[in-house]
C-alpha cells in the first residue's frame, strides 16, 4: 500500500512537471489583459461620465476670450469682434478638399475617431513619449476648442475621444467641418476662415480664393504665429508648398496644378496689412506667443479662456506715451524705430511692451518680433565682465587692464575714439565703453565659458559663439531678451524668463499656472560688482544723458556701426533698478541704413531719452530700494593707477584714491609708496657775515640735490631762491639778524638752520649813511624792486612744481575720429567712431544741457553670414 501511495504521489509530481511554460505565461498575459481591460474600461467610463455635456450654444457661437491685467481688470475681449460666420453652403469644394487634406484625410469615413491615425500615434507616443503626436481628427479639434482645456493629459484625451465620437453621433460632417472652421484661429487676430480670407487677400467671398490662397488658408492653424505670412513670408511659403502637396497625396488636384499653385510668391497675394483693434496690442503680441510655446501654436485659438496677465496698464501708458508723438522727445526722421520692454526686475514679469513707433496696432512689434538686432556694447556687463568675476578671472573692480594694440587672428579691433588708453580699471573700462579692454576680458574668461554664462540668462547663439559677440557685433536679440538678461543682476544673480501670462481659466474651470521657474545664473557679487560697474557707466561713463535724478540706477548704452558707413543702424540704452528693468532699441528697421541725425537730433541719443523719460514716469510715487551688497563684497581704498592694486599712504593726494569693491580675501595686499612722505635733508654749513663795504649781510650754505630755500632774516623779512646765497642789504646799524634756512623738495620743506649776525655800531654806519643819502636810496629802491621779481617768479615756480597740470586746457580730453568696422568670416569685428568728452566747460554747460555735442562710440561686431559688419559702435551721448 506504502508503495502504492507513493508510486500515485510520484506520478503526480511527474505529471505537473510535464505541463508547458507556455501556457502558464499565455495564462498570466490573457489575465493581465483582461484587467487591464477591465480597469480601462472603468477609468474610460469614469472619465466619460465626468466629461463636460455637448453644448450646441458653445459649438456653433464661439466664447471670447477675456484678458486681464495684474490688477484683475479685464482689458481685452478677443474674437468677439474678429469673427464672421460662413455656412456650409458658402465654402468652396477646393477649400473643404484642402482642408480636410491636411488636417483630417478619412473625415467623412470616420466616426469622430479615426482608429488608424490614432494607432499611428500610440505607437509614436509609446516611442518617444506621451503627447508627441496627436492624430486628432477634425471632431476632436472642435471639442478641444469649445470644451476641454489643451494640456496633454489622459483624462483629457479620453474625453475627448468620448466627446468626439458622441458629437458625430449627433451632428452630420458638414455642421461639424462648419463649426471647424468658423471656429479655428488663422493669426493677426483672424478667427474662422472668412476672416482670414479678408484679412490676409482681401476677399469677402470664399469662392473667389485660388488654389494658392486656399492652400495657405489650410495650412495656417497648426502654427499660425510661426507662419502668420506678414511676419514669415517664407515659412508660409514653405507651408503653403506643403499644403499643396497634401492634396496631390490624397488625389485633390494634380501634380501640375501644385507646380503651377507654387510659383506663386505668398507675399504678391497679400493684402495690406491691417492694424487689429484691441488697446495694448503690442501687449497683446507677447500674449499670443506664451500662449503659442504652451500649446502648440495653438494662439488665442482655445475658446473661453480667461487669460491673467503681469500687465501694468499705468507702465504700459508711459511707454506708449513716450512713443508717441506728444512724448515731448524730437525725433531725427520718420525712418526711426523703436522696441521697448518694461519688466519687474524681481519676477521678471513683463509690466509693459512698446512694438513700434506711434503704437501702430498691429504693426510689426519691434521688441519680440522677428530675427532682432545686434545689441552693441550692451552685451559687455553679459559676456565679458560678469563671466570674469564668476569664473573667478577678475577679483575686483579695480581689476587693471591695458588698452592697447590687439590682434586677434586677422581681426585687428579698435576703439570708438582711434586711440588707445593704456592701463585703466574694469570699472573705467565698462564705464567708458572701450573695445580693448572688453575683448582682453572675453579672451581671458574663454569663448565656451562666456557662452554658457550668457545661456544662463536666456541668451541662444544659434551659430555659435564669435569673438565679435565680446562687444555685441554678431549675434541678434530682442529688447524682451536683453531685459531678462539685465535684470538677473538687479536680481541676486536670479534669473527668470520675462513672462506676461501668470495664470490660465479654461471654460471647463480648470485652471493652468503660466508662471516660469526661476534660477540661479550667477552669484550674487557677481551680480552686485557687475551692476556696480554700470552704476559708473550712469554717472560718469556713456550713459549719463539717460541717469535719473535720486534712482540708485545701473545701465549699459550699445549701438552698432556698418561697413564702409558713418554712423550706427542700431542704439540701445538697457538698465535697471530694484523696482524696473528696461531695454530700449531704436534704429533703422530695415537694419542696412544708419540712423540720420535731424532736426538738430544726435540719432542715437533718443534711445537714452526715451529711457530717461519711462525711468522716471514709472518710479515716481514709489520707494524703490538701493542695490544691496552682498556680504561677501568688501570696500577698500585703492590708490589710482596702483599695479597690482595698493592701499593708499599717508601721504597719497585724495584725487589719487578710488574706492573699488573686493571679493574678500582679495584686498590690496601692499599700501602705495609713491607718495610716501620723505624727510627733506636740511641745508648745510650755513655762514652768515656782515660786509662792511655794502652794508649788507652775506648768507650762504651747501646743499646736495635740488630744491629752493627760503631764507628769513629777523627782523628784515624772507625772501626764496634756488641758490645757495643770499644777500641782506641795507641792514641797520646795531641791529642784529636772526637767519634760518630751509630746503623746500615737491612742497616738501625740510628742518630750518640758523645763525645771527650783529651790525657794527650805530654811528658810524650812520655817517655813511650821511654821505652817500641818494647813492644808499637808489639801491634801495632798486633793490626792493629786484626782490618783488624774484619773489614772484619764485612763487610761480613753486606753483608750477606743486601743480604740474593747473595750466593744462581743460577742455583737452575731447577727442574726435571716426572710421569703420569689417568682421572676418570668424566673426571678428573692427570698427571705430567718433566721441566728444562728457566734460563741461567752465560756465557750466554739460552733455545734459547740450545733448547735441555728444560721445559716440563706434565698437565692431558683424554679421558672419552675411559678412556684412554690423558691429558696435558704442555711444553717442
Amino acid at each position: 500500500m506504502a508503495e502504492k501511495g507513493q508510486s500515485r504521489a510520484s506520478r503526480r509530481k511527474q505529471k505537473k512537471k510535464k505541463r508547458p511554460i507556455w501556457k502558464k505565461i499565455l495564462l498570466t498575459i490573457v489575465l493581465i489583459g483582461v484587467l487591464c481591460v477591465v480597469a480601462g474600461g472603468a477609468v474610460f467610463g469614469y472619465y466619460a461620465a465626468t466629461a463636460p455635456k455637448l453644448d450646441e450654444e458653445k459649438l456653433s457661437d464661439p466664447a471670447s476670450n477675456i484678458v486681464y491685467d495684474m490688477n484683475g481688470d479685464e482689458f481685452a475681449e478677443l474674437g468677439s469682434e474678429s469673427r464672421r460666420k460662413v455656412n456650409y453652403d458658402d465654402l468652396p469644394q477646393q477649400l473643404i478638399d484642402a482642408v480636410t487634406a491636411t488636417e483630417d484625410s478619412r473625415f467623412f469615413e470616420h466616426n469622430g475617431i479615426d482608429i488608424i491615425r490614432t494607432g499611428g500615434a500610440l505607437v509614436s507616443n509609446f516611442k518617444n513619449g506621451f503627447g508627441a503626436e496627436g492624430g486628432s481628427t477634425i471632431d476632436q479639434q472642435v471639442i478641444k476648442r469649445s470644451f476641454l482645456s489643451p494640456e496633454k493629459t489622459v483624462k483629457r484625451k479620453m474625453q475627448e475621444w468620448w466627446l468626439a465620437f458622441q458629437l458625430d453621433r449627433q451632428y452630420s460632417k458638414e455642421e461639424i467641418l462648419e463649426m471647424y472652421l468658423n471656429k479655428v484661429f488663422y493669426g493677426q487676430y483672424a478667427y474662422g476662415v472668412a476672416t482670414a480670407a479678408e484679412t490676409y487677400f482681401g476677399k469677402d467671398d470664399l469662392n473667389d480664393l485660388t488654389l494658392p490662397e486656399t492652400a495657405l488658408l489650410a495650412g495656417l492653424p497648426q502654427r499660425p504665429t510661426a507662419y502668420n505670412p506678414f511676419e514669415n513670408p517664407d515659412l508660409a511659403q514653405q507651408r503653403m508648398n506643403t499644403v499643396l502637396d497634401l492634396m496631390v497625396q490624397h488625389e485633390k488636384i494634380t501634380q501640375a496644378e501644385a507646380d503651377e499653385a507654387k510659383k506663386t510668391n505668398v507675399e504678391d497675394l497679400l493684402t495690406e496689412k491691417q492694424p487689429q483693434s484691441n488697446k495694448y496690442g503690442a501687449f497683446l503680441d507677447e500674449v499670443q506667443n506664451e500662449l503659442s510655446e504652451r500649446f502648440e501654436d495653438a494662439d488665442l485659438n482655445l475658446d473661453g479662456m480667461k487669460i491673467y496677465t503681469t500687465l501694468d496698464p499705468d507702465a504700459q501708458d508711459t511707454v506708449e506715451n513716450a512713443l508717441s508723438e506728444d512724448s515731448g522727445i524730437v525725433w531725427p526722421d520718420d525712418q526711426l524705430q523703436a522696441g521697448i520692454t518694461l519688466l519687474d526686475t524681481q519676477s521678471g514679469a513683463i509690466r509693459a511692451i512698446g512694438g513700434n513707433r506711434n503704437n501702430e496696432l498691429g504693426g510689426y512689434n519691434y521688441a519680440i518680433q522677428g530675427d532682432g538686432r545686434q545689441p552693441g556694447s550692451g552685451m559687455k556687463p553679459i559676456l565679458d565682465y560678469a563671466p570674469a568675476f564668476e569664473t573667478g578671472v577678475y577679483t575686483s573692480t579695480y581689476e587693471q587692464i591695458n588698452d592697447e594694440p590687439l590682434t586677434i587672428g586677422s581681426w585687428t579691433p579698435g576703439n570708438y575714439d582711434d586711440q588707445f588708453h593704456g592701463w585703466m580699471s574694469a570699472r573705467t573700462a565698462l564705464a567708458k565703453s572701450y573695445n580693448i579692454p572688453a575683448i582682453k576680458t572675453f579672451q581671458a574668461v574663454g569663448a565656451e565659458n562666456a557662452e554658457q554664462f550668457a545661456n544662463g540668462l536666456g541668451l541662444e547663439f544659434p551659430d555659435g559663439i564669435k569673438n565679435g559677440d565680446s562687444i555685441g557685433g554678431a549675434a541678434q536679440f530682442h529688447t524682451i531678451d536683453i531685459a531678462g538678461a539685465y535684470a538677473a543682476f538687479g536680481n541676486e544673480g536670479i534669473y527668470t524668463e520675462p513672462y506676461a501670462i501668470t495664470k490660465i481659466e479654461f471654460s471647463d474651470g480648470s485652471t493652468l499656472d503660466m508662471k516660469p521657474e526661476s534660477e540661479a545664473a550667477m552669484s550674487e557679487s557677481t551680480a552686485y560688482m557687475v551692476t556696480d560697474m554700470m552704476r559708473s557707466v550712469m554717472t560718469e561713463g556713456t550713459g549719463t544723458m539717460a541717469n535719473v535724478s535720486g534712482l540708485d540706477i545701473a545701465g549699459k548704452t550699445g549701438t552698432t556701426n556698418l561697413e564702409d558707413q558713418k554712423g550706427s543702424p542700431d542704439s540701445w540704452m538697457n538698465g535697471l533698478t530694484t523696482n524696473y528693468t528696461l531695454s530700449v532699441w531704436t534704429g533703422n528697421p530695415k537694419g542696412n541704413t544708419v540712423i540720420q541725425d535731424g532736426n538738430g537730433v544726435i540719432g542715437t541719443n533718443v534711445a537714452k531719452q526715451l529711457f530717461k523719460q519711462i525711468m522716471t514716469n514709472v518710479h515716481e510715487g514709489k520707494d524703490t530700494e538701493s542695490f544691496k551688497k552682498p556680504s561677501d563684497v568688501v570696500e577698500a581704498k585703492v590708490e589710482r593707477g596702483s599695479r597690482p592694486a595698493a592701499s593708499p599712504s599717508a601721504g597719497t593726494p585724495s584725487s589719487e584714491i578710488l574706492t573699488e569693491l573686493f571679493l574678500k580675501g582679495n584686498l590690496p595686499g601692499a599700501t602705495s609708496e609713491r607718495y610716501e612722505e620723505e624727510e627733506i635733508d636740511p641745508v648745510t654749513g650755513l655762514s652768515a657775515s656782515y660786509d662792511e663795504a655794502s652794508n649788507s649781510i652775506n648768507i650762504s650754505w651747501n646743499y646736495d640735490g635740488d630744491a629752493s630755500f627760503s631764507v628769513s632774516a629777523d627782523p628784515s623779512g624772507s625772501t626764496s631762491t634756488s641758490d645757495t646765497s643770499a644777500v641782506i642789504e641795507n641792514v641797520q646799524a646795531g641791529q642784529t639778524y636772526n637767519i634760518a634756512v630751509t630746503a623746500s623738495v615737491d612742497g616738501e620743506t625740510s628742518e630750518a638752520k640758523s645763525t645771527s649776525v650783529t651790525v657794527p655800531g650805530e654811528e658810524e654806519n650812520a655817517e655813511e649813511e650821511e654821505e652817500n643819502p641818494d647813492e644808499n636810496a637808489e639801491n634801495q629802491e632798486d633793490q626792493n624792486n629786484e626782490d618783488q621779481q624774484n619773489e614772484d617768479e619764485q612763487n610761480q615756480d613753486q606753483n608750477d612744481e606743486q601743480n604740474p597740470d593747473e595750466n593744462a586746457d581743460e577742455n583737452s580730453d575731447q577727442n574726435n575720429g571716426n572710421g569703420n568696422g569689417n568682421e572676418d568670416n570668424n566673426g571678428n569685428n573692427n570698427g571705430n567712431g567718433n566721441e566728444n568728452s562728457d566734460q563741461g566747460d567752465e560756465s557750466g554747460n554739460t552733455e545734459e544741457e547740450n545733448p547735441d555735442e555728444g560721445n559716440q562710440e563706434t565698437d565692431t561686431g558683424g554679421d558672419a553670414d552675411s559678412g556684412t559688419d554690423q558691429g558696435e559702435t558704442d555711444e553717442q551721448q
